[in-house]
């Protein structure tokens, strides 16, 4: 198991927001638990990527382990021209590229996600598209942030959505921070 420290970061090193990388962006469909292999590989060819991650902790024998595991397993989101595609693709780590058509969607729906972890949400995989209300979240360090809501007791499951996989990733808000999008 890898230390904390010994994971890949996010979003390559190239820029500070997923939204600053330049080129194409695609979505690398990877062999199983090869994400993280794949993004070490990108991050030293320079290659730009974005690879979600969220904590998971466990206790084996009493001891807490604590991992960044994938918030989309087998997914990689890559970024840029010609080039960095045919060195991604020669990694041997890919067995699916899909082409994104939207690719303004997709950069706000992983920006999305980006603020989210930034501000230390606690995500987890959605596995599929949720039907109901779409929201913006109009207040705290989630303001502007779009999603659906799933479900509204004392704290609403609002869904941050990446349609090109039709899956998202789920957190708990307060649901008087919400207000429906037009």
């Amino acid at each position: 198991m890898l230390k904390l420290s010994d994971n890949p970061p996010m979003l390559s090193p190239m820029a500070q927001t997923l939204a600053e990388l330049q080129g194409q962006w695609w979505v690398a469909c990877t062999r199983g638990q090869h994400e993280k292999s794949l993004a070490r590989y990108l991050l030293a060819r320079e290659v730009g990527y974005f690879l979600p991650m969220h904590q998971r902790v466990t206790f084996w024998r009493r001891v807490k382990r604590t991992s960044l595991l994938p918030l989309f397993p087998c997914y990689v989101f890559v970024c840029g021209g010609r080039h960095d595609r045919e060195t991604a693709l020669k990694s041997n780590r890919i067995f699916r590229a899909i082409e994104v058509v939207n690719q303004r969607q997709l950069i706000a729906e992983l920006a999305a996600i980006e603020t989210a972890l930034a501000a230390n949400a606690e995500l987890e995989l959605y596995p599929s598209l949720a039907v109901g209300q779409r929201c913006r979240i109009t207040t705290g360090p989630f303001e502007g942030l779009e999603g659906i809501v799933v479900e509204r007791r004392n704290r609403a499951r609002f869904v941050l959505t990446v349609g090109i996989l039709a899956q998202g990733a789920i957190m708990e808000i307060d649901g008087d921070l919400l207000q429906p999008v037009e």
